[in-house]
């Protein structure tokens, strides 16, 4: 009995003219929100999504629910990877700063170690760094 009806939803099928995506299609208004600098969607963060949804009648907060407890574990690793990568950025200009002036440095070890002018040579230049 099975074997029948797939053979029928497969023949079905394949002569379908409509075709079937698998894309996800873009939200609604993701564009305009991104343009004007908010959230992709209007889920992702805001007073709706911050706040707590009730308060008790003294004025004590609410429990924080699932979802907020888990979007703050979120931010946290995200603000310490950010700021894992930051302390990376700096050791790397850092060490490229060093590595600059070693280079410099090299440089200049290198002039010294040239030959000198002696005689006339020095006379002249001694005479042209006073003028």
């Amino acid at each position: 009995m099975a074997a029948p009806v797939r053979t029928l939803c497969c023949s079905v099928l394949r002569n379908c003219t409509r075709s079937f995506s698998t894309t996800s299609g873009a939200q609604a208004g993701e564009k305009w929100r991104k343009e004007h600098g908010l959230a992709r969607s209007g889920t992702e963060y805001g007073p709706l999504t911050d706040l707590p949804d009730w308060s008790f009648a003294d004025g004590r907060a609410a429990p924080p629910m699932k979802g907020h407890i888990r979007r703050k574990q979120e931010r946290e690793v995200l603000a310490r990877r950010i700021v894992m990568l930051n302390d990376e950025v700096d050791k790397g200009v850092e060490k490229w700063k060093n590595k600059q002036g070693e280079a410099q440095r090299l440089e200049e070890h290198k002039k010294s170690l040239l030959l000198k002018p002696k005689g006339r040579l020095l006379l002249k230049k001694k005479s042209q760094s006073s003028n």
